[in-house]
């Protein structure tokens, strides 16, 4: 659990002259008047549930006694800010279905339920009290020692004047010490509303904060970070892809143009030779740049969708590879590059290492998901923790809240299926 916000301001030289002890105060006042208040409502629901469940109208009422820590822990998460700049989760589990009955068998089922139910009861019977005796011992006293000219002055027509209803002053010079001795309480008694307000957020936080629901923050806000991480690598192979076609490559393609009209034109000899392969050299490059770009991401899956780039992909691939594949729209950027570099790297294992004669892409669109499956008639025996480049891909599709299974049994066949949770819309409507 991290330090509250107004212990670690108390650490600093500043603290007496911030908001913090004012913040403080404020703090525990409210307490006594929420602690008040539940004490109140908790002690009536009680009385009445108590008189009628003679005539069995007041076990129902019961439920709501039960359930009267969701409001007091309501407020005291507002309340906390006060102290604590963190927020407080207080998240309760969604009924599975619709309905007064769902809701309440939810939340009398919930731990939180009951953890809640406890804080107001200490609430009311304990922490109020705790609270007004902080405020009136650190604060009240010595404003009212303070206050002792003011009052002898006002009302004890410059005579007397009783402090906290116990000491008599009669003179000015003791009324006058009286306050300056209040003053110079007003330091301590800030540092022990800090500690009492510290130590009353820690109680409040242990027992109205949801672990689950900070846990369940946290995990939902790491796999927003790393989808971001996604889409903005999938932004840079992009950006990479477009300045690679059209700079470097289209100089190179300009440079094997020079090159052949300057092998045309130079008479036979050595000069010839050497234009001949320096041109055949400059092919080759061009050659090896178009297949970078193609694997940083092809320019076919940006401009015409995982259908074309798929059979694209199988075009390339050594070993037949029959493709079916029917998408009525285009997913996610995201999730279309995760598709098409999983069937790259699926179709390229099998060239590589299955031995097959033959295979298959195939998928489409069901129920909210994309599925593609790559089948091949190898020899099997392929595992994805073996090198075979198919975790970092299973790593990536997690990513996208995705599933990735291999089946490769000894002497075959291989079956890779992927599946992402995505919808399709159109290419019109995905460029809007």
């Amino acid at each position: 659990m991290h330090p509250r916000d107004v212990w670690q301001a108390m650490t600093r030289p500043a603290f007496l002259l911030s908001a913090w002890p004012w913040r403080s105060a404020a703090y525990l006042l409210t307490g006594v008047v929420t602690g008040v208040a539940a004490l109140v409502g908790i002690v009536t629901a009680a009385v009445v549930c108590g008189a009628l469940a003679i005539v069995l109208v007041g076990l129902p009422l019961l439920l709501l006694l039960a359930l009267s820590g969701l409001p007091v822990a309501g407020v005291e998460r507002s309340r906390l800010r006060l102290v604590d700049r963190t927020p407080v989760s207080g998240r309760h589990r969604i009924p599975a279905a619709p309905g007064l009955r769902a809701w309440l068998t939810t939340r009398l089922r919930e731990q939180a339920t009951w953890r809640e139910l406890g804080y107001a009861l200490l609430l009311a019977g304990l922490l109020w009290l705790v609270d007004a005796a902080a405020v009136a011992a650190a604060l009240l006293v010595p404003l009212s020692m303070a206050a002792a000219p003011l009052l002898m002055a006002t009302s004890g027509d410059g005579h007397e004047v009783k402090v906290l209803k116990a000491w008599t002053l009669t003179t000015w010079p003791a009324a006058s010490g009286v306050a300056v001795l209040g003053l110079l309480l007003l330091g301590p008694g800030a540092y022990v509303l800090g500690v009492v307000a510290g130590a009353r957020a820690e109680v409040a936080r242990l027992l109205i904060a949801s672990p689950e629901g900070e846990l369940g923050a946290r995990v939902v806000e790491l796999a927003r970070s790393r989808v971001r991480l996604v889409d903005a690598f999938e932004a840079e192979r992009r950006r990479i892809e477009r300045d690679l076609h059209d700079g470097a490559q289209q100089r190179l393609v300009a440079l094997t143009m020079a090159l052949g009209l300057a092998r045309l034109d130079a008479p036979p000899g050595p000069l010839a030779d050497q234009l001949a392969k320096a041109h055949e050299e400059a092919g080759k490059a061009l050659a090896e740049l178009r297949e970078l770009i193609h694997g940083i991401h092809p320019k076919v899956l940006t401009d015409y969708g995982l259908q074309a780039a798929v059979a694209d992909a199988a075009d390339r691939c050594v070993v037949p590879v029959d493709v079916d594949l029917d998408l009525p729209g285009r997913p996610a950027r995201a999730v279309e590059s995760a598709a098409y570099f999983v069937v790259c790297e699926a179709l390229a294992n099998v060239a590589r290492h299955s031995g097959a004669d033959r295979a298959r892409v195939s998928g489409g669109h069901d129920g909210g998901r994309l599925f593609l499956e790559v089948r091949d008639d190898g020899r099997g025996g392929a595992d994805a923790a073996a090198g075979s480049g198919l975790t970092g891909l299973a790593d990536r599709v997690s990513v996208l809240d995705g599933r990735l299974a291999l089946t490769s049994p000894p002497g075959g066949p291989t079956l890779l299926r992927v599946e992402f949770p995505c919808e399709l819309t159109m290419a019109a409507d995905r460029c809007a």
